[in-house]
């Protein structure tokens, strides 16, 4: 203890103690009213907030016109209402490596897929998930459930995807990992005739196809995932047509800056995030002491990278 503290502490010649716990302070001009915080707790626990957190929530409600409080100001209501839980079924991700890989600038540059097990109601049987997905987009655009895992079903998915896509013969890269189905003849010259640019992760490393892993961590987290299995092909089938349409036309991905897949993979992100930049410019106007910095930012992701090279390796 400092001797300044011992004389702060003495008053006619007496110890009064410490007056900091006690001391009146004033609120920050900028604080959130009642109003507000309540504001944000009613929104929260709405039906269609309850399931997501506030990274979702803020960019939702601003496609909506609505502005209640920044992200940040979001989690610390909900924390201060012990509200902040962590919602999924998994724990939080790690960190990825990242090798050498490509770039995508526009939808149908560069596609990643994989093969995941679903499992049924029958111990030892499983159904077998095949999905393509556009790294640039985040767009399931082509998926499918069978029974089996085969190159030839597989080559059959990626035809039918590419026409689906117009994109037959436009150098489309594919990326997948070293399962027999991807390095299978029948697939290998499927991708030959359909000109279509093969690409396969190192072996034995799993995160050299982060987007489709992160695409199936998606699907087997969802709270809508039966845990128990599926009871037939058709059901897992059912299953999955609707986790497509959830995930490409309502689902708001992160790292996409919260517009759907499907918006983007249209273009229409760019309009999508020139409103709330509006949006949150005339926010600032209105109270710019919620802001010691800048709005938040909006701008459009131009370019995704599959793997690129760190530093070092390009060193």
């Amino acid at each position: 203890m400092s001797i300044r503290t011992l004389q702060r502490w003495q008053e006619s010649g007496e110890i009064i103690g410490d007056k900091r716990p006690i001391a009146d302070r004033l609120e920050p001009s900028n604080k959130l009213t009642e109003q507000e915080r309540q504001a944000i707790l009613d929104t929260c626990n709405q039906e269609e907030y309850v399931n997501i957190g506030p990274s979702q929530i803020v960019p939702m409600l601003a496609d909506s016109g609505q502005y209640l409080a920044s992200e940040s100001s979001f989690y610390r209501v909900l924390k201060a209402n012990n509200q902040l839980t962590h919602r999924g079924k998994a724990k939080p991700k790690g960190s990825r490596a990242k090798p050498k890989g490509f770039r995508a600038t526009a939808p149908n540059q560069v596609w990643t897929w994989d093969i995941s097990y679903c499992p049924s109601t029958v111990i030892g049987r499983f159904f077998y998930l095949y999905m393509i997905i556009d790294i640039f987009s985040r767009k399931v655009v082509g998926w499918e459930v069978h029974d089996s895992e085969s190159g030839e079903r597989a080559a059959e998915l990626l035809e039918r995807t590419l026409w689906a896509e117009k994109c037959v013969k436009q150098n489309v890269v594919l990326h997948s990992d070293n399962g027999s189905p991807m390095k299978c003849l029948t697939m290998q010259a499927k991708m030959l005739d359909m000109g279509v640019i093969g690409s396969r992760s190192r072996p034995g490393v799993s995160n050299d196809n982060p987007y489709s892993e992160s695409l199936f961590r998606t699907v087997k987290y969802n709270h809508r995932w039966p845990s128990e299995g599926f009871k037939s092909l058709g059901d897992a089938r059912a299953w999955v047509r609707g986790f497509a349409q959830w995930y490409n036309n309502e689902h708001r991905h992160s790292r996409i800056k919260f517009v759907t897949p499907t918006q983007r993979h249209r273009g229409e992100d760019k309009a999508i995030l020139a409103k709330r930049r509006e949006l949150y410019s005339k926010a600032q106007e209105n109270n710019p002491n919620r802001w010691s910095k800048g709005t938040r930012n909006w701008d459009e992701i131009s370019e995704v990278e599959l793997n690129p090279e760190s530093k070092k390796e390009a060193a």
